[in-house]
Parts: C-alpha cells; sequence; structure tokens
C-alpha cells in the first residue's frame, strides 16, 4: 500500500452511540446494542469501543460471549469481575484485562464501591482464530512509563508486561502531559486507531477533544501534541 496519502477518518465523540439506564452511561464508537449504523461496524478487526460509566454497586450481570477478545481498562474508581473459568479480579486504574472468549465463556462486571462510580473503556477485537480455549489474563502497569510515548500493553505474543491478543493487532497506551509532543511510526500496510480517554490533543494539527476516535490509513507517522494531561489509547491494526 502506498503511503504517501494520508487518510484520517475523525469519530466524532458527540456522533457516538449513546445508552443511558438507570445504572449505565456508555458511549459507543461502534455500533452495538441498539446503536446501528453501517458506517460504524469497527475498523480493521477492531470491533467495539464502549466507554462506560457504572453507578455505585451496578453492573452486568452474568452474560456469554463467544470468539472475541474483549479488553477492559479502568480510568477511574473499580470494576469487579467473575467468570465461568473460576476467576475472579477486581481491575483498578493502572491494570488492563483481556478475556478471550473462545469457544464460550460466561462473565459478569459489577461496579466494587458502594459509594464512587466506576468509569471504563471496554473494547473488542475479532480474533483471527475462532474456537480457542478461553483464557484470563490481568496485568499491572506503570503509569509513569507512558508519560514519554506510546507503550505497548497487548500484542499477540503477550508477556508479563503485555496482554495478548489473538490477532494481529497492538494495543498502546500514552499518558502526556500538558503540551508534550509525542509520536508514533506504523509499519506498511499497516492501519491505526486512537481514541482519546481523557483530556485534549492535537492529531498532526487535527485538535481531539475525550471521546473522539480517528482511524488513521495511509500514513507513516503520526504526532501527537498534548493540549492537556491526557490519556490515549492507539491500536496498531494488520
Amino acid at each position: 500500500m502506498s503511503k504517501t496519502r494520508a487518510t484520517n477518518l475523525i469519530h466524532d465523540r458527540h456522533a457516538r452511540g449513546h445508552t443511558k439506564i438507570g445504572w449505565l452511561d456508555s458511549y459507543h464508537t461502534f455500533s452495538f446494542g441498539g446503536f446501528q449504523d453501517p458506517n460504524r461496524m469497527g475498523f480493521r478487526a477492531l470491533r467495539v469501543i464502549n466507554d462506560d460509566r457504572v453507578v455505585p454497586g451496578a453492573g452486568f450481570g452474568t452474560h456469554s460471549h463467544r470468539d472475541m477478545e474483549i479488553v477492559t481498562y479502568v480510568l477511574d474508581g473499580a470494576l469487579e469481575h467473575k467468570d465461568s473459568l473460576g476467576n475472579g479480579a477486581v481491575i483498578r486504574p493502572g491494570e488492563i484485562q483481556k478475556m478471550s472468549a473462545g469457544t464460550g465463556i460466561t462473565h459478569s462486571e459489577f461496579n466494587y464501591s458502594k459509594e464512587d462510580p466506576v468509569h471504563f473503556y471496554q473494547i473488542w477485537i475479532i480474533p483471527d482464530t475462532k474456537d480457542i480455549k478461553p483464557g484470563y489474563e490481568q496485568i499491572l502497569l506503570e503509569p509513569a512509563n507512558f508519560k514519554d510515548g506510546f507503550q505497548i500493553v497487548g500484542d499477540r505474543q503477550g508477556s508479563n508486561q503485555t496482554i495478548s491478543i489473538c490477532q494481529d493487532a497492538k494495543i498502546l497506551l500514552a499518558m502526556p502531559d500538558d503540551g508534550a509532543e509525542i509520536s508514533y511510526s506504523f509499519t506498511d500496510d499497516r492501519y491505526g486507531f486512537l481514541q482519546v480517554a481523557r483530556g485534549q490533543v492535537t492529531l498532526n494539527g487535527e485538535f481531539l477533544k475525550e471521546g473522539d476516535g480517528v482511524e488513521i490509513s495511509n500514513l507513516s507517522t503520526i504526532t501527537v501534541v498534548a493540549q492537556s494531561d491526557a490519556e490515549l489509547i492507539l491500536f496498531d491494526l494488520g
């Protein structure tokens, strides 16, 4: 693929789907649940980016998944997870969790606190192999490592510092301070998706706010300048 022509498609935060019920306030970058848009069915293997807020003590009761890599990243508060593999854990800021649904798994997710809301992103990536063995991973991150640029937190191989993903995809995080400039280079034939989880930035001069997402195609390098303290999720996709 030639990368002489840069293409960015912004998913404006105000154009996201929105589910608001008593205990849940959720924004959907791509089609999900009652929000269906044929132009927003995902990007490459990236299928779901949900920006969820759950009130104290409430959450998603036991439900099932199959053939999906499900990643949970908590921004504020704490999220309790239980699944049919026997895993039980609490996910807090500075941690990232991955559940491979594979041949089938059931789980529940609840706000661990009875007093404070929880704010988290849930991300679904379509695996390149069906019917894999269900699995669970959770790792602890060090926020200071993400101040100076994008760092990988998920890839196909996985390690004690990254979650594994059954797909030709990488997940990277960055937490630049106000005024910091960071960049990332894609190898040939790669695509990207940048999600602004917190704060505001410019991407190659384009102003973005919290909740905005950007599809990146035919672009070798992106340059991000933080216009406030920010938290960014970047996907490097085949």
